[in-house]
């Protein structure tokens, strides 16, 4: 199909009617649609967590989202997952993301950067540091390490003391991001890394004030949204939950009580947004939740995973979830292989396929920056 037929196409269809083409606020943001580019490992950073000139393109290309969420950057050098993870605890990994932030300010984007610690989710033979934890309760399975998958190790339990500076860090690298150009920061609080590992009572065993209870496990993940919220203002903070998601060796076994109760706490800050993984409007916690927050909220579609992507990039799924409460909808997979996805899914033009699912994590200009856009 040619661009032009597409057009026609979509314009007798309706498709560029969508709301998902409707420009949106983000506390002082305006945002040119309701997409947003989800944050999205992809290993192309230096070995010591710079990023590198290619990842400027590589989310220039992607400008045309409402937003872009910057894959996850450690605040400190335990927090790393996994080998050419990038970083904001120094004054090089600033510098980096600032190139980042300055082409896509250039291409016409507006960013923010995820912050994420790993906790458990690492490798000494990645950090050169033994990982820590809630508890010592070791990822199932292997790890990728730079000289492979590695069967992992038994995290050392974080101090209260530590807790505290694990707290500080991550206001830090707040304060960092912000320096570097970014118009705000995502707390990870999701997909089995830290924050996530303090919420369930599978990986949280502790007998203190941050473990036990509900209101001691969410605990942690308070404490950091409070204080990157006091380094950076509340309208350059979103959060990140994904209740139930099994990724990275997680189990929960009372989400019903844990999110509405963290929801409780932090709906009060006036966050920029709460973004949802994996947001499924048929079950009714996606409901319970939207109805406890009071902002704007992100809901990222249970698309298939693994396996590829829908015809439509997922295009129906957010909006649905646009019409059943959502403020904006964030894509993954399909933003990574569609530099232009608004202009595709404005259009109905076809989307590209994930040519090589290896290539999401591991290289260079192949399978990252060489996606062909339309024409």
């Amino acid at each position: 199909m040619s661009t032009d037929t597409a057009v026609r196409t979509a314009t007798a269809t309706g498709a560029a009617d969508s709301p998902l083409f409707e420009p949106a606020r983000l506390g002082p943001l305006r945002l040119a649609n309701r997409l947003v580019m989800a944050p999205m490992t992809r290993n192309r950073a230096s070995a010591t967590g710079v990023p590198e000139p290619i990842m400027a393109t590589y989310y220039a290309q992607r400008a045309s989202a409402g937003l872009i969420i910057a894959e996850a950057a450690t605040p400190n050098a335990v927090g790393a997952t996994y080998p050419n993870i990038p970083a904001i605890h120094d004054g090089t990994h600033v510098a980096g993301w600032r190139a980042v932030t300055d082409a896509v300010r250039a291409a016409g984007g507006q960013m923010f950067l995820q912050l994420q610690h790993g906790g458990r989710v690492g490798h000494p033979e990645t950090t050169g540091i033994h990982p820590v934890a809630p508890s010592p309760v070791p990822l199932p399975g292997t790890v990728f390490t730079p000289s492979g998958h590695r069967e992992t190790v038994v995290p050392r339990e974080l101090t209260e003391e530590e807790i505290r500076a694990t707290v500080a860090d991550f206001a830090a690298a707040a304060r960092r991001a912000v320096d570097a150009g970014f118009a705000g920061v995502e707390v990870h609080s999701a997909n089995g890394y830290l924050l996530h590992q303090f919420l369930s009572g599978r990986t949280n065993r502790r007998t203190d004030g941050y473990g036990g209870s509900v209101a001691h496990r969410i605990r942690f993940t308070v404490e950091v949204v409070r204080a990157v919220v006091e380094a950076v203002g509340p309208e350059r903070v979103g959060v990140r939950i994904a209740p139930g998601v099994t990724a990275n060796g997680m189990a929960e076994d009372d989400v019903e009580e844990v999110y509405p109760a963290l929801l409780g706490e932090l709906d009060g800050l006036d966050l920029a947004y709460l973004h949802l993984v994996f947001a499924d409007p048929d079950q009714p916690l996606f409901h319970t939740l939207r109805a406890a927050w009071s902002g704007t909220l992100i809901a990222n579609p249970a698309l298939p995973w693994p396996g590829p992507l829908p015809a439509d990039g997922g295009r129906a799924a957010a909006e649905r979830l646009l019409a059943e409460g959502a403020d904006l909808v964030s894509l993954g997979r399909s933003f990574l292989a569609n530099p232009d996805l608004v202009t595709r899914l404005r259009t109905g033009a076809p989307l590209n396929p994930i040519r090589d699912a290896h290539l999401m994590y591991v290289g260079g200009e192949e399978g990252y920056t060489d996606y062909p856009t339309l024409g």
